[in-house]
This record gives structure tokens, sequence and C-alpha cells, in this order.
């Protein structure tokens, strides 16, 4: 048996970065941005883990428009159709997100 411990609402817990994927977009809550540091990034895909990673770029990438990035041609190449909210890891070694999206 798991089992979760209750935490209060007044309780601080640090905000997860979380990246929502629709049809034809990512959406990058602020937790996530604000990791990122940036608003140009590198989006790659590993087809074995079904890891989306979505990393800091300075110069070339995709621009991140407010919150958006629009990666419909992204999705197309690796064939993703998942949509939903996903929690993602952040390595500050290579400046990336990492979302599981199996």
């Amino acid at each position: 048996m798991a089992f979760e411990v209750y935490r209060p609402r007044g309780e601080k817990q640090e905000k997860a970065p979380i990246v929502s994927l629709s049809k034809t977009s990512i959406v990058l809550n602020n937790v996530a941005r604000e990791k990122l540091v940036t608003n140009r990034i590198e989006l790659a895909y590993d087809i074995d883990t079904k890891t989306i990673r979505i990393r800091a770029v300075d110069n070339g990438g995709m621009e991140v428009r407010k919150t958006k990035v629009f990666g419909k041609g992204f999705f197309n190449q690796f064939n993703i159709t998942k949509k939903g909210k996903f929690e993602a890891k952040y390595d500050p070694g290579e400046r990336s997100l990492f979302v599981d999206i199996s």
C-alpha cells in the first residue's frame, strides 16, 4: 500500500514546471518559463522513452510567445498525438526541461 501525506493548503510547496500539450501548441507554466530563463527554445524528442526535451538556447530555435510555442510541425514530424498537462523535470546542467509523455 502506498500512502501519500496530506498537506494543508497553508503549507507552502514548491510548484512544479508544467507543460501542456494541445493539438497544435506547447504551453509552459510560469515555473517552467522561469527555469528556462529565455524566450528561445529547441525542441527534441526521444522516440524510445517518449520524452520531449525543451532546451533553452541563446540563438536560433523557436520563440516562446507569452506562454506558448507553436508545435504543430514538431508533433507531425514525430507523430505525437498525446494531449494534456505533464509535469516536467528540469536539468540545470543541460538547461532543459524533460517531459515524459508515455
